[in-house]
């Protein structure tokens, strides 16, 4: 029972971390993404609120209860978020699996994922409702990209930003080459860290490797890797894991390096393409890490 009580007041202090943004203060010592100084909604009531404000163009600074339902009850007369009773609920819902009156890391990580997936579903949501000039359910590249003209198109520059960059990410995405893209096609261009599409994937490394292929040949020599690549992968890395198993630069560089010709090819990185290109739902994992160390 006294373990049950204590798990209990961690996971309290948890949801805790998410909903007050004053203890969100050392992220820079990790040295990792900035998306570690983004909110994070842990409450769907938190989320929906929001979304309801930014539905209707208005600020998030303004002190009323937007009209969602259900959350009328939640907020206390001075407009503050009644805390304590969004815990009473919230407890219940995390604590399922199976239901022992504490919060376990693999249910705190399911629920994070899921509010996160639920955020990126509803981005493309939005994005589909206003770029979808036609209604047809679909968006073409001339919907979502109006500025590149025809000639923009057949010019097809591949620098950064330009039409043809962009050309290529969206046929990336349109899977079935109907030429549009439909809700999870449209995910996947918008939100393509997240994307499990191979050819995404690929699409994501190779951008990489222009940046950071200093002699331009198409791969990346050791010394390459090191500068760019290595320390990115090892700040992750030693977070998951003890500092001390983590490979060194050159037993990382040896494992990826499967054909052995000392070089490091788009293919060959994959394994760590969540490193390179952290997407939110990596994050979402990530998160259940650092709050399970901050409670410690």
């Amino acid at each position: 029972m006294a373990k049950a009580m204590v798990y209990t007041f961690l996971a309290i202090a948890f949801i805790i971390f998410f909903l007050s943004p004053s203890k969100r203060h050392d992220h820079h010592r990790m040295c990792l993404n900035r998306r570690l100084a983004h909110k994070v909604s842990f409450d769907p009531l938190v989320s929906r609120i929001e979304r309801s404000t930014d539905d209707k163009g208005l600020s998030k600074n303004i002190t009323y209860v937007p009209e969602v339902d259900d959350a009328q009850e939640y907020f206390q007369d001075d407009g503050v978020l009644n805390t304590t009773l969004r815990l009473m609920i919230l407890f219940p819902l995390l604590d399922n699996a199976p239901k022992v009156g504490y919060i376990s890391a693999k249910e705190l990580e399911a629920w994070i994922s899921q509010q996160t997936i639920d955020r990126l579903s509803y981005g493309t949501y939005k994005a589909m409702f206003w770029h979808d000039k036609d209604g047809d359910g679909a968006i073409s590249f001339s919907e979502y990209l109006p500025q590149f003209s025809p000639k923009d198109i057949e010019k097809n520059s591949m620098a950064h930003g330009d039409a043809g960059w962009w050309m290529e990410q969206f046929k990336n995405a349109d899977v079935d080459s109907s030429g549009n893209l439909d809700f999870n096609e449209c995910k996947d261009f918008l939100h393509p860290e997240d994307s499990d599409n191979e050819e995404i994937q690929r699409w994501l490394l190779r951008d990489k490797m222009k940046r950071i292929d200093d002699d331009h040949d198409g791969k990346l020599n050791f010394s390459e890797f090191l500068l760019h690549a290595y320390n990115i992968y090892k700040s992750y890395a030693d977070f998951e894991n003890s500092p001390a198993l983590t490979p060194t630069a050159e037993q990382m560089f040896a494992q990826l390096d499967t054909d052995k010709d000392k070089k490091l090819s788009v293919e060959e990185l994959r394994p760590i393409l969540r490193y390179l290109h952290p997407g939110e739902l990596f994050y979402a994992k990530y998160f259940t890490r650092y709050l399970m160390r901050e409670v410690k």
